[in-house]
């Protein structure tokens, strides 16, 4: 009990500790800000954050059995989320494929609208890091990365696009590469969301 995470006397001895409770601090207001732009438009965070997806990822990754890897949540949630957006003209399915159940996920225009209308809500947050310098902010990233890789190695996280799990990625006399673009990635260089990104193995 007294090692938990939430212990704020445990974070006092553990700095890995104080880190996870300053990301879930740094959650909330993500959350935060999410839900104070959801009530706006009459949506939920779940489909702004999906029209959000669809809106910025190429159509292979926009339907229901990716969306619900993404968000870590089910395919009823998804399916419901798009019921919702499909019944407010927000979205466009599109049953091109080969397998008539399913279908890709595409923006109206009264999605690419609304996407206009959200895509900057997490700007406050934005602004933190901003003040924060290059050097540390690389470093900062770099670890981040890791973790997120760390995470999805682990389960906890279904899918990851960082360059560490792509099959072009590379280390070469100990730096970090890409055999897509055949060129060294400084720290700073490393993809959260790569749209190249292919999985190893």
């Amino acid at each position: 009990m007294n090692q938990s995470i939430f212990n704020p006397e445990q974070q006092q001895q553990d700095t890995a500790s104080k880190v996870v409770a300053g990301l879930e601090r740094i959650s909330e207001a993500f959350k935060a800000l999410l839900w104070e732009k959801a009530k706006t438009l009459g949506l939920s965070p779940i489909q702004i954050r999906i029209l959000l997806f669809v809106a910025y990822h190429k159509e292979t990754l926009c339907n229901v059995s990716h969306l619900a890897k993404e968000f870590n949540i089910t395919k009823p949630t998804v399916s419901d989320a798009v019921r919702i957006l499909d019944k407010k003209d927000l979205i466009i399915k599109d049953f091109s494929s080969s397998d008539s159940r399913s279908y890709t996920i595409l923006l109206s225009t009264k999605g690419k609208d609304i996407v206009a209308q959200t895509e900057h809500f997490a700007a406050p947050l934005k602004k933190q890091f901003d003040g924060i310098p290059s050097k540390d902010l690389d470093a900062l990233f770099s670890n981040i990365t890791k973790v997120i890789f760390g995470l999805h190695r682990t389960g906890i996280l279904s899918v990851q696009r960082t360059c560490y799990g792509c099959r072009f990625y590379d280390q070469q006399k100990g730096n970090d590469y890409c055999k897509l673009l055949e060129t060294s990635l400084a720290k700073k260089d490393i993809r959260l969301d790569c749209p190249e990104f292919e999985p190893k193995g």
